[in-house]
């Protein structure tokens, strides 16, 4: 992977993920309420999930990739797996640009005037980043799991 964040951009990832992480429940909890405003179709995919559970994965997950900023390279196998598991529970990539808006408003609401342009632009950078690994590695997957199609069927 070519290094698409300036060093600049790494030091704004981390400095604002600092602030973030104090209030990690309450950004998931945000996130994932704006994410289902944004795409309502998108709930589907989280029927019977523990909600809880997955602000602690995406907190997680989010932590991994700010810890790796220095060897996102080397990730990208991981990212690439996660990509695919998200394939088989049902996401496209139209769901990708939803989440992507979700994580920045939630940052935006969580960081407030320490959103600025810059702190911007590097978190669209690293989700775009991060976003076109999982979505790669999501085109390796062939048919939805049975669990995508359980969930799509319980949506009809």
């Amino acid at each position: 992977m070519r290094p698409d964040l300036s060093p600049e951009q790494k030091s704004l990832l981390r400095e604002t993920w600092q602030a973030v992480e104090p209030i990690a429940d309450t950004a998931a909890l945000l996130f994932y309420g704006r994410l289902f405003e944004i795409d309502p179709d998108i709930r589907r995919l989280f029927a019977g999930v523990d909600m809880a559970g997955q602000g602690n994965k995406l907190i997680q997950a989010l932590e991994s990739v700010i810890q790796g900023l220095d060897h996102l390279g080397e990730l990208a196998p991981t990212i690439e797996a996660l990509g695919q598991r998200h394939a088989g529970y049902g996401v496209t990539d139209g769901h990708y640009e939803a989440v992507g808006a979700a994580l920045l408003w939630t940052l935006e609401q969580g960081l407030g005037t320490a959103f600025t342009p810059p702190v911007k632009q590097a978190w669209t950078t690293a989700y775009g980043l991060i976003a076109n690994i999982m979505q790669r590695g999501a085109r390796q997957v062939g048919e939805p799991t049975e669990h995508a199609h359980a969930v799509a069927r319980s949506a009809a």
